[in-house]
């Protein structure tokens, strides 16, 4: 409960402290914006108190009544600062190190604290604060790391967003060729089936109308010669050898017939449709034996958009995710294998640095690992091959080379590198591979290395 003292320098409306106090004409003081807020809310300026009406709308400042409630607030923050001793009312002037407290004089020299060790409150204070600083020093450096952590997420999470559009985006594309190879095959084909019949109508509609002129002209023979058998004996006879000459003259042709391949070729348009669109769809798209995994890319490595070949290009700002390598400017594919025989040939050109091969699992994204690598590279106008933590043997090749074939054979623990251009061996590694291995390249150089597709076909296989 305020003290007496305390309720008189509160204002009746908000009962706290006076701030910036006015005065009406009846002597009741309130603070400035709280009077305001009332006559807000009040059809009349009248006195919160006694509900006299003021005759001024803008009542004085009264500045004895500031002071005073400055000094008062003053005072009152001054003996709040005081701690005293809740047993005995006195200033706390020590601290017990047995009982990790502040004590005042009387509490030295009780029995409770008998025999203990005690410290003035300056120095109890600046030790326990270097010991608190010091608690605090690897929370403080925990939240650093946190906050460092919190970044990387925040990256992260954009680029997921950024490679959720990219790759909806390049699979839209995808499908849009697709469709638009099925349009124009559909188009293609109507355009075909239209065309047929209407060489077939036409011909038709000619043997039609052939046939209608001499069903015509036939009728008209029918017709009159039926007329003269209807006359009379001597008017038949006096034109008898007209309308046999008449009959006679008209030759008896044989019944017209459909030529061959009169009707719409159904079998021709319809059958195996579908295959058919299938087989020549191959033309449109293409089979990489290796994808690469821009998850796994060099900050330096800049990927083609079908994620078939890498270059070197300027650093760029992608997440610090624990597959990526960060010591070798290298990328690997996806997919990894460990049994089977694989093989893939890789575009080199003129790349002027690059190493290209396979590598374990182990060996992946930040592993400090110097095992678990077998490659062949080209550097500085020589070719090498080495598996780590080997040295590498020089290869002796008499052309520079434009593609170089991988074949991985891990039923037989073989690795080798020839030039598919000369059917030439390059180098081959005999090793028992234990892990899953991953196809890679890695280069420095702008011009890019690239993994070429394979031939696409489509066979046919009878079932037994």
């Amino acid at each position: 409960m305020a003290s007496r003292s305390e309720e008189d320098h509160c204002c009746p409306v908000c009962h706290d402290v006076f701030r910036d106090p006015v005065v009406l004409s009846c002597s009741h003081s309130f603070c400035q914006d709280c009077l305001k807020t009332w006559w807000r809310e009040k059809p009349t300026r009248e006195c919160p108190v006694c509900k006299r009406r003021s005759s001024t709308a803008n009542p004085p400042v009264s500045l004895v009544l500031k002071n005073l409630c400055e000094a008062f607030l003053q005072e009152r923050d001054q003996r709040s600062s005081e701690a005293l001793c809740s047993l005995h009312s006195e200033k706390l002037k020590l601290f017990c190190l047995s009982h990790q407290q502040l004590v005042c004089l009387v509490c030295r020299d009780s029995e409770k604290h008998a025999n203990h060790r005690f410290s003035p409150i300056d120095e109890a204070a600046r030790q326990h604060k270097k010991k608190l600083q010091d608690a605090l020093k690897p929370l403080k450096k925990k939240l650093e790391a946190f906050e460092r952590v919190q970044v990387k997420f925040n990256c992260t999470a954009e680029h997921i967003r950024v490679q959720a559009r990219h790759t909806e985006r390049q699979i839209k594309e995808q499908f849009k060729k697709l469709r638009q190879f099925l349009q124009e095959e559909e188009d293609a084909r109507m355009a075909a089936l239209w065309e047929e019949e209407e060489q077939k109508s036409q011909v038709m509609m000619e043997k039609m109308e052939a046939l209608s002129r001499e069903i015509a002209a036939l009728s008209h023979t029918v017709r009159v010669t039926e007329e003269k058998l209807r006359a009379e004996e001597v008017s038949f006879l006096q034109d008898y050898k007209a309308a046999v000459e008449r009959v006679q003259q008209r030759p008896l042709l044989e019944d017209p017939r459909l030529g061959s391949r009169a009707l719409i070729h159904e079998a021709k348009h319809l059958g195996n449709l579908a295959f058919n669109i299938w087989n020549k769809m191959k033309d449109l798209v293409s089979y990489s034996p290796v994808i690469l995994d821009p998850n796994t890319a060099n900050v330096e490595l800049i990927l083609s958009e079908d994620l078939s070949s890498a270059g070197g290009g300027e650093e760029q700002k992608l997440p610090d995710n624990p597959e990526r390598f960060d010591d070798y400017y290298i990328v690997q594919g996806y997919k990894g294998f460990n049994s089977g025989t694989h093989c893939w040939d890789v575009e080199v050109g003129d790349n002027t640095f690059w190493s290209l091969g396979v590598l374990a699992e182990s060996f992946q994204g930040k592993a400090a690992v110097q095992s678990g690598l077998w490659e062949m590279r080209f550097h500085k106008g020589e070719y090498s091959a080495r598996s780590l933590p080997a040295t590498a043997t020089d290869l002796r090749v008499q052309k520079k080379l434009q593609r170089i074939r991988v074949k991985l054979d891990l039923n037989r623990g073989k690795l080798s590198f020839s030039d598919p251009d000369t059917t030439t061996q390059l180098h081959t590694f005999k090793h028992t591979f234990t892990e899953r291995l991953f196809p890679y390249i890695s280069t420095v150089d702008t011009v890019p290395l690239k993994i070429l597709p394979l031939e696409v076909c489509v066979t046919k296989q009878q079932q037994v």
